[in-house]
């Protein structure tokens, strides 16, 4: 197959789809990998090692997106300043996409609907199930495990006080309360990050596995007290909640809140819209100089008042809804997630061709938009398809 490999255009993206590594690998493989001119230059992936590695530098996106079968993406199509037009309009009808789409946030609705309208066949990485045989290929927890870890230290530049406990002259300074919800692969690194800075750590998930890891970890947990046959979803992932369940979990929270500094929020569902565990008024009850970092602000955010993409001052807590916090992290996260879309990649295609069987389980999370049609379930729940 020809793969492409465009540069990122999101402000501030300095990840990048393939590395030298596994465009070498890709060209072992048989493929043709088109890489555009300084595509890898932020995660210091330079030119002349894509062009050692096998790849062909391409000048300028366009040409990239005209001449691939493949287009291999960290961030979903968007709108690209420098060309006046947006990416789903350089592509063409029959062509593959490989990149986080996050299809069921309401941000992305318009943006799927038209993919599927240009007749892209396209696949989410957010939509990797959590299953053995595709460990390999979870870009989501490889990101997740970076931005579990940078989001913990974005609190910490942002707190007016000492994250650890300190003796001084003058007497001690207690050490901060740092709160995770949603204790995956990104809540474990950001609890064990906090904890490694001196935060007294407390920890919430809805699946007593997670909170047993926390607790392992030295974490508070705080038991919401809803049974796992509720909570527990396919592959260990967490089940959507009631509305009731929501409402229970919030009642519980809200009063540990008022205690906390660091508030680290990544409960998510696979394919569905992230749950909203903090209202504005429970927000309101938080220390003046708090810090709440929104790392599902990709699915909607787990804070009614994350803005995407800012950092907010709402009733003088800082609400960071940063939308690549991997993307702060260049060199690890982009070695990261370039192995995982390669093993996707060597996944998928049989006979240099890409295989997408339906009653295959990963094929069937990710798939996204085929035949001219939005397919991908969480993303037509969301829509009300």
């Amino acid at each position: 197959m020809i793969i492409g490999i465009p540069k990122e255009i999101m402000h501030g993206e300095n990840r990048v789809s393939a590395t030298p590594e596994t465009c070498a690998k890709m060209a072992a493989d048989g493929h043709k990998v088109l890489v555009e001119k300084g595509a890898g230059e932020g995660a210091y992936c330079h030119d002349d090692a894509y062009l050692k590695a096998g790849a062909e530098l391409v000048e300028g996106a366009r040409a990239v997106y005209e001449r691939s079968e493949l287009i291999l993406k960290v961030k979903e199509p968007l709108f690209n300043e420098e060309l006046g037009i947006h990416e789903i309009d350089l592509m063409h009808q029959g062509q593959y996409l490989i990149t986080f789409i996050h299809p069921a946030s309401p941000a992305n609705h318009e943006m799927v609907k038209n993919m599927a309208k240009k007749g892209v066949i396209s696949l989410t990485l957010d939509g990797i199930p959590r299953i053995s045989r595709a460990q390999n290929m979870d870009a989501l927890t490889s990101m997740s495990t970076c931005a579990g870890y940078k989001g913990i230290l974005i609190a910490a530049n942002l707190l007016p006080s000492f994250v650890p406990q300190i003796f001084s002259a003058v007497g001690v300074i207690k050490p901060l309360n740092a709160m995770i919800v949603g204790v995956g692969v990104g809540g474990l690194q950001a609890l064990a990050t906090a904890k490694r800075l001196g935060a007294v750590t407390y920890a919430v998930d809805t699946r007593s596995a997670a909170r047993e890891q926390a607790a392992s970890l030295g974490a508070k947990v705080i038991d919401l007290g809803i049974p796992d046959e509720m909570t527990l979803g396919a592959g260990g992932y967490a089940k959507a909640l009631s509305p009731e369940l929501l409402e229970k979990e919030r009642a519980i929270l809200a009063p540990e809140l008022a205690k906390m500094d660091i508030v680290f929020l990544s409960a998510l569902v696979p394919g569905r819209l992230a749950p909203v565990i903090i209202t504005r008024e429970m927000l309101k009850t938080m220390k003046p100089g708090s810090v709440i970092v929104d790392i599902s602000i990709d699915q909607g955010g787990n804070c009614a008042a994350t803005v995407p993409g800012e950092v907010a001052d709402v009733d003088r807590v800082h609400v960071v809804g940063i939308k690549n916090i991997p993307g702060m992290l260049p060199a690890s996260s982009t070695w990261m997630f370039s192995q995982n879309i390669y093993n996707l990649v060597k996944y998928l295609v049989k006979d240099g061709t890409i295989s997408l069987n339906p009653e295959d389980e990963i094929v069937r999370s990710i798939l996204t938009t085929r035949d001219g049609q939005v397919v991908h379930e969480g993303a037509r729940e969301a829509m009300g398809l």
